[in-house]
């Protein structure tokens, strides 16, 4: 299978070595420093998966290079979505499936406004990593693990390959029931998480130790349940205690990767997730002051690393 990694980052350039590991036809686009690194010694992977390198049929920053491919990853921040469209188009062909990775709801629409609504299919996946150095990716943690569905709920033989695919690579791919359910399922968590690990700047441990901080992380996580209810997306109330649990089981030392965006002065992926909960709840009428405090807290922090603001 022709294999394009679109943003070959912690999560892309992960799973994307992984299929390269078992001989797939796999090309990383991806730009600056990370990919003169890929191109000069491959993509090398550390961590919690073990240490090994993969050497890609091709690393460019164009994907004219690359042409029409079977299946196209997806591994932008959230907030690049919209631009990466535009620029993976030849890629994209009437065979190609397009499968975002992405923190967020939004991505797959985003995808499709551009792309057609028939190539893109709804995705999420389930791993702690980050760039360690250019041409290195740090595994922290958590059993990789892709979700994926059509967004109109129908088993496809597609969905079926790109499960075979990635069980050959050794990682858990699970066709979801309602992908709606899952994303949203996971971005109850990541949202929140985010967030709180953002303003408390401090690890997954830490949190879970503080009861008054643990407490309000259940308390926006609810705001965000009540979100989706008033969507109409199907997430069950136990979602938010077996989330809870979830962090619980966390190597404690793990930040979301907006935290660890923002604490280190990066652009984040704060407006797609705790400012889509403040968003969505203003358009369909709920309430989320927790949320909106804390996207109001973060956003100097946000406007700072985007230069739109001056530093003092």
């Amino acid at each position: 299978m022709r294999i394009a990694v679109f943003g070959s980052g912690a999560v892309g350039g992960y799973f994307g070595a992984r299929l390269s590991q078992i001989g797939e036809e796999v090309f990383f686009i991806a730009r600056g420093e990370h990919l003169s690194a890929i191109q000069k010694k491959g993509l090398q992977v550390t961590g919690a998966s073990g240490n090994f390198s993969v050497f890609p049929c091709l690393a460019t920053h164009q994907a004219a290079e690359v042409g029409e491919v079977d299946l196209v990853l997806v591994g932008v921040k959230a907030w690049q979505v919209t631009e990466a469209a535009e620029a993976m188009r030849p890629l994209v062909g009437r065979n190609t499936t397009v499968l975002p990775l992405q923190n967020g709801v939004e991505a797959p629409y985003e995808l499709a406004k551009t792309l057609g609504s028939e190539v893109v299919i709804g995705g999420l996946c389930q791993i702690s990593a980050y760039i360690a150095a250019p041409g290195v990716i740090h595994h922290v943690g958590i059993e990789p693990k892709i979700v994926f569905g059509e967004l109109d709920r129908r088993r496809t033989s597609r969905l079926e390959e790109i499960q075979a695919l990635f069980q050959r690579a050794g990682v858990q791919a699970q066709i979801a029931d309602d992908i709606l359910v899952a994303l949203w399922d996971k971005f109850l968590f990541i949202a929140a998480f985010g967030a709180i690990g953002a303003v408390s700047r401090v690890s997954s441990g830490v949190i879970d130790q503080v009861p008054p901080t643990r407490r309000l992380l259940e308390e926006v996580m609810r705001e965000i349940w009540m979100v989706a209810k008033a969507i109409g997306v199907a997430l069950p109330a136990e979602a938010i205690a077996r989330r809870l649990d979830f962090i619980q089981q966390l190597p404690p030392q793990t930040m979301a990767s907006m935290a660890r965006d923002l604490i280190e002065g990066r652009p984040s992926e704060l407006d797609q997730l705790i400012g889509a909960v403040v968003r969505l709840g203003e358009q369909y009428e709920v309430a989320t002051p927790l949320s909106r405090a804390l996207y109001a807290a973060l956003l100097p922090q946000e406007w700072l690393a985007r230069r739109k603001l001056d530093s003092p």
